[in-house]
């Protein structure tokens, strides 16, 4: 990936409620991730990190509010959620991050000068052969970093891109994040290791399926706030439907007001 010019705010949240069956799974969010921005979303489990990346990602529809989007999106679900039964090569796997360029059906024969650079870069060089279904997590998750290079978007989102996977790998993508970081690239991802949080991502997003704090990592990963995200998660109703307005939530209203076009900062709950 090069770098690039200075790019337009990628990503706007208004009033944005997400879910599923008309049940919200993330409500009432408003707020801004700026270009260049290395955002990570944490929370308890089911606080709605995942179903909030397949919003921004074009992936679920809103319920309630809008995303409003500049700019090519590259998403990376959790690899769970991939099948590595189909019959698909590394080289392959990766290639498919030129679709946008290439289109789906067309030869990756005169594209794989770039798809073997971009597996050398996650250190898979000789792999191109390989079924993936043979790979482990650590080289299966290498392999889809290279296909997030080959798409060469300003934006990347990744779901929980560390789980399962041995250290070294870890320090490896961490090191290719901080990179396009330092290219003007946007960053954001779902973490649970609020260690590599702190270690290496200047804001943080704190959900708990509404939000709790947005803001710099230290001021938000604090523990009153965190301790209020397990109390709203472990409060939620499953079956709750979507409501009209924003809630207060512990007795404290989260006014996370929404900022008009060209605004360039965050949000920061008054915790």
């Amino acid at each position: 990936m090069s770098a690039r010019p200075a790019q337009p705010d990628p990503i706007r949240l208004v009033g944005l409620t997400l879910g599923y069956d008309r049940h919200p799974a993330v409500h009432h969010l408003d707020g801004t991730v700026r270009a260049g921005d290395l955002l990570a979303l944490v929370g308890p489990n089911g606080a709605g990190k995942s179903t909030l990346l397949k919003g921004m990602a074009g992936e679920i529809r809103c319920l309630d509010g809008r995303i409003e989007r500049a700019g090519a999106i590259a998403y990376m679900p959790q690899a769970d959620e991939i099948d590595r039964s189909f019959p698909l090569s590394v080289l392959d796997l990766a290639g498919m991050g030129l679709w946008r360029r290439a289109g789906a059906w067309r030869s990756l024969n005169r594209h794989r000068a770039a798809i073997e650079a971009a597996l050398a870069t996650v250190g898979l060089e000789g792999f191109e052969a390989r079924p993936v279904g043979t790979l482990s997590g650590g080289q299966f998750r290498r392999a889809l970093f290279a296909r997030l290079i080959l798409q060469d978007c300003p934006v990347v989102l990744l779901d929980e891109p560390f789980t399962g996977i041995d250290a070294r790998t870890v320090e490896d993508l961490l090191a290719l994040l901080r990179r396009w970081h330092g290219e003007g690239r946007t960053v954001v991802a779902a973490l649970h290791d609020l260690g590599q949080v702190q270690a290496h991502f200047p804001t943080t997003l704190l959900l708990a399926r509404a939000p709790v704090s947005w803001g710099p990592t230290a001021r938000v990963l604090t523990p009153e706030n965190l301790a209020r995200a397990r109390a709203l998660s472990e409060a939620w109703d499953e079956d709750a439907a979507i409501c009209a307005g924003p809630r207060a939530s512990g007795g404290h209203a989260h006014d996370h007001g929404a900022h008009a076009p060209g605004d360039h900062h965050h949000h920061e709950d008054a915790a």
